[in-house]
């Protein structure tokens, strides 16, 4: 869990805009499940504006304030309410240069008084009773930072605390000051009549450069900064590192794991009997929340275990990029991935284990216009799947589904299991990955859609995710081109509001069929070769370099991320008088050049055509296609829209964007937080030195 990452500055000008103290409260709701009260709020109004003045006065305004924070991701585990602290600094030492942390307590007390017969580390605070001396408080905080599962484990750097009670003098709060209390290197006591000293202190302990680069290794360590899922695949070809599982995500393996040991078949042991039930386990969570992270994991613990294993998908783009862009040269790992439909017929014997990677894209039966009737699929697809293994796994996200024959759904599943006699498990993930680990986007990006029922409302900068509206489509590119070329991953994808021509003639030529007055691009190859000047086929158009010029969509997107992502919004979805009016287009032939043109703007989507989908499902799948588009960056989303109005209106709720260093293009980025995408690697690769387990659980599992 945290709140916000901003710098002091930038946290003051937030506060400036009267910005700071509702976007603190959504979020708190959003993880706490309950509204922040009113002593909350004031306290966030108060105090961490006396704080950041504080480090403004001292030259120090670039230190990150991290807000509300808990150490790890696996605080949950902890009985009662997590451990949150109140602000965390984070910069650079001033001699040496090391990473500089300070763990701070913000107490609104006035007075507090020695209670009789009691230890200095409890004292009485008039209208709130007995409370512990906050150094105690902050020594958990420092173990749980520092300790084996802390963001600093392992680094060398310099940490400190102290409690910071800006309303009160020393005299007032005597005994929080006396001798015998508490001590160490987060004990100290700062009130309003330390405020000399304690901009000293701020001084000697951080730099005047700031701490960009620092929080950006605390984030990682806490988990809210991942590996891109293609990297970490790469790099864990041959290796035990890049990936690891936290908070809920472990639990979840860790219990798939275990099932897997009483009902499976034990390798070292075939002639012992095993529970024959079925187990069906159904991981729900909405994008982002580490679902394909947790079923690639499985695959490669339960592969070292000698399980049989496939991976099964419904998306055409997330299969392509891991067996062209990861298992490169290795037919074995590409034999691995395969789609839902692949299970007419099942396996002989069984698998071990299915992992049904976005199951919302189930189909109702597993057909093709290539296969002859008798290859047809006759059974429900759910159904097939489920005959194909003892243990299968479905992770799924309703809120992705954007086909009208996807039929995937929680009771789908459920009504399936028991069908089959199946135990039934089911799973829910919360915490946030994608989007650099911010839900407040995630939720924004639902509400401005009219996704979820909450009332849009302006973004409010929390650190972890940027946003900005472009005002022509050639700027939108140049950003995304521009940071594709500095280093970062990037790339432009649009709703489906434009005829999609196939290549054309023996060159395989792309017509340029998304055309916004005189900016004119192709859509990724409808091909499954390189085409004319190199464009790669749509398989890899995520992943290979020559892909930056061409426009994908919804089904070549899904499942994918990039670091900057540009969305083009276009007549399918426009904004009228306060609300969202939904269009379907008609096409026209170009008599000059005998291609499909745009006759009547909106929606060219033959999947949710009129004949396909009423108008309530057409607008569903529409705004469930741009929650998925609007969701694939990690660190920037840039907005275009090509309605005017639309634009306007994305443009009021996006606000301004120059608050100082929250732009995070390649060049403002701290170095630990510039991770160049790999490329595929070569053919013939082998994969060595997978991982061999001796049992089902691991303390501390690692993508591959």
């Amino acid at each position: 869990m945290l709140l916000l990452k901003l710098s002091a500055e930038d946290l003051l000008t937030l506060h400036f805009r009267r910005r700071m103290v509702p976007h603190l409260a959504a979020r708190w709701r959003h993880f706490r499940g309950a509204d922040a009260s009113v002593t909350e709020r004031a306290a966030w109004a108060e105090s961490l504006v006396s704080l950041a003045n504080d480090l403004v006065a001292a030259g120090r305004g670039r230190v990150e304030m991290i807000v509300e924070c808990a150490a790890t991701l696996d605080e949950h585990e902890r009985p009662g309410d997590p451990r949150l602290i109140d602000v965390v600094l984070v910069g650079r030492h001033p001699q040496g240069g090391c990473p500089s942390v300070q763990l701070v307590e913000l107490k609104r007390w006035s007075t507090v008084t020695r209670i009789e017969q009691a230890t200095a580390e409890l004292v009485s605070v008039p209208g709130m009773g007995s409370k512990k001396h906050p150094a105690l408080q902050l020594r958990e905080y420092y173990e749980a930072f520092t300790g084996d599962r802390g963001p600093f484990q392992g680094l060398d750097f310099e940490c400190g605390g102290f409690a910071y009670l800006h309303n009160a003098t020393d005299e007032s709060v005597r005994p929080l000051l006396e001798l015998d209390a508490p001590t160490g290197a987060y004990a100290r006591v700062y009130t309003s009549d330390g405020r000399a000293q304690l901009l000293s202190d701020l001084r000697a302990n951080f730099a005047e450069e700031g701490g960009a680069s620092a929080a950006e290794t605390m984030l990682r360590g806490m988990g809210l900064r991942n590996t891109p899922l293609l990297d970490a695949m790469i790099w864990s070809c041959g290796d035990d590192t890049v990936f690891t599982l936290r908070g809920r995500q472990k639990v979840v393996a860790d219990q798939i794991l275990e099932a897997a040991s009483k009902v499976l078949p034990d390798p070292r042991c075939p002639a012992l009997i095993p529970d024959e039930r079925r187990v069906v386990f159904l991981v729900t969570g909405g994008a982002g929340t580490g679902k394909s992270a947790i079923g690639l994991q499985l695959k490669a613990e339960l592969e070292a275990q000698g399980r049989t294993v496939k991976y099964a998908s419904g998306s055409r783009a997330f299969n392509a990029a891991m067996q062209e862009h990861v298992g490169y040269g290795d037919r074995q790992f590409r034999e691995t991935f395969t789609y839902f439909s692949n299970f007419v017929t099942p396996p002989v014997p069984p698998l071990d284990v299915l992992i049904c990677d976005e199951a919302h894209r189930l189909r109702d039966r597993s057909t093709s216009r290539f296969w002859k009737p008798e290859e047809q699929g006759t059974r429900p697809q759910v159904d097939e799947l489920l005959d194909a293994s003892r243990l299968t796994v479905f992770f799924l996200d309703e809120g992705q589904s954007v086909r009208p024959n996807e039929v995937g759904t929680v009771d789908l599943i459920e009504d399936a299991a028991a069908r089959f006699d199946a135990r039934l498990v089911r799973y829910r993930l919360r915490e946030q990955f994608r989007c650099g680990g911010s839900d407040a986007y995630i939720r924004w990006v639902r509400a401005v859609l009219g996704v979820s029922d909450e009332v849009p409302e302006r973004w409010c900068p929390d650190g972890l995710m940027h946003i900005e509206v472009a005002d022509t489509p050639k700027e939108l590119e140049q950003i995304i081109r521009g940071e594709a070329t500095a280093g970062a991953s990037a790339r432009m994808v649009a709703g489906y509001c434009w005829p999609w021509t196939e290549p054309l003639g023996k060159e395989k030529r792309l017509e340029a069929d998304v055309r916004i007055g005189d900016w004119h691009r192709p859509w990724n190859a409808k091909s499954d070769s390189f085409c004319e000047g190199g464009a790669p086929p749509s398989g890899i158009w995520s992943v290979h370099e020559n892909g930056v010029g061409q426009i994908g969509c919804v089904y070549t997107a899904q499942g994918l991320e990039w670091d900057w992502c540009g969305v083009i919004m276009g007549e399918d979805m426009v904004r009228r008088d306060d609300r969202w009016v939904f269009r379907r287009g008609k096409e026209r032939k170009d008599a000059e050049s005998n291609v499909k043109r745009v006759a009547e703007p909106g929606s060219f989507d033959p999947k949710v055509s009129a004949g396909s989908v009423d108008d309530d499902e057409f607008a569903r799948l529409i705004r469930h296609a741009y929650h998925v588009l609007m969701t694939r960056a990690s660190r920037a989303t840039v907005l275009y829209s090509t309605d005017e109005e639309t634009r306007s209106y994305l443009r009021e709720l996006v606000g301004e964007v120059e608050i100082h260093g929250l732009r995070p293009t390649w060049g403002n980025l701290p170095k630990e937080a510039r991770i160049p995408h790999l490329p595929r690697p070569g053919r013939g690769r082998r994969r060595n030195g997978r991982r061999k387990t001796s049992g089902a659980q691991g303390s501390d599992l690692k993508l591959f």
